[in-house]
Formats: structure tokens, sequence, C-alpha cells
């Protein structure tokens, strides 16, 4: 099992299936779920029918794909998650020099720069032992300026603005992608 090495304020540790509570619990926030399905809370229901089966399909231990939980090192507070998994995933076609990574932080953490240093720390340990993947990738809505401005202290460029097709609903969306030598040195 893969094992992200804490940075200087934060721990992971990858969220298993049996961890829905989770997942609820950073969607019930309004202003959370705002730039995700338009500020509607997840219902436990939601999670266990649809966020674990699509976890399960990405979800790989070794690899270090899937959602990664975030604690902050000083108190062990429970801050949100990060997401890492082959980009187009859920295709016939998933990237195979290309990941996608996202975050989801319950909004008393937001601006603090935990969201960039977990990305970046969750990124570099996963890109580690992985020389086949050359880029970094993340989507977001055009107007989510919190994500865009992840997006860009990890080093990330913008690539296009595009319809994002998923199943779990279409939306305009703007893509930033980093190449693996360009991302930033962790410095937290």
């Amino acid at each position: 099992m893969l094992v992200v090495p804490d940075s200087g304020r934060l721990s992971f540790a990858l969220i298993t299936l049996a961890d829905a509570d989770l997942l609820y619990q950073v969607d019930q926030d309004e202003e959370v779920m705002r730039y995700i399905n338009g500020g509607k809370r997840s219902t436990m229901q939601t999670i266990v029918a649809v966020m674990l089966p699509r976890l399960a399909l990405y979800h790989s231990p070794a690899a270090g794909f899937g959602i990664w939980q975030i604690r902050r090192l000083d108190d062990q507070a429970y801050l949100g998650w990060v997401l890492i998994r082959p980009m187009g995933f859920n295709t016939e076609t998933p990237s195979l020099d290309t990941l996608e990574i996202g975050w989801r932080l319950q909004r008393p953490y937001w601006g603090q720069g935990y969201a960039s240093e977990a990305a970046l720390a969750i990124a570099r340990a996963v890109l580690a032992d992985k020389p086949q993947i050359h880029y970094l990738s993340a989507i977001a809505m055009p107007d989510n300026a919190g994500s865009i401005g992840v997006m860009k202290k990890l080093g990330m460029q913008f690539i296009k603005n595009f319809l994002h097709r998923d199943a779990l609903g279409d939306v305009d969306a703007v893509l930033y992608r980093v190449h693996r030598s360009a991302l930033p040195q962790l410095s937290c």
C-alpha cells in the first residue's frame, strides 16, 4: 500500500469503502457543494449508492489511487479530502499518462493553504514510482475561483473550457494541467 508522508501541517490516509461518514461530513455544507451540484447537500443514501461505487472503480491502495483524507497534525482535525485517479477513469479510454486530482475541504479550513499543501504532497507521493504518468490534471467550474487558485498554486496551466460529461451530471468546466516536472516543491 502506498503511504503519503506527512507534510508540514498535515497527515493523510486513504479512505476506504467503510468511510462513508467522512465523505458525508464534508458534503453537508451548501457552500462546499456550490460548485459540485449547485449547493445541494449529499444524503447518506447518495454517498452509499453513488459515491462509494464510483470510488470502487478506481480505488487502488497499491497505486495510491482513491480519496485521501486530510488531517491536521497538531489536533487531528479532519479537514476534507483529495482524490487522485486516472483521468477519464470511467470512460472506455482512460488516460495512461495523466492523473486527475481534486479536493473538497470543509469550509472552516478554506483559504489557509491546506488544499494545495495536501494536493501537492499526495501528487508527489503517487507520482514518485510512476514514470509513465506525465501529467496531473484538474477540472473545475469556470467560476470556482478557489479551486482554480489551488490549481495555479500547483503550477497548473489553463488548457481549455469544455462540457464535462459525467454520470453525475454534465457541467461547463475548465481543465488545467501541469507536467510532473513543473510541480512546485513542497514548501510547508
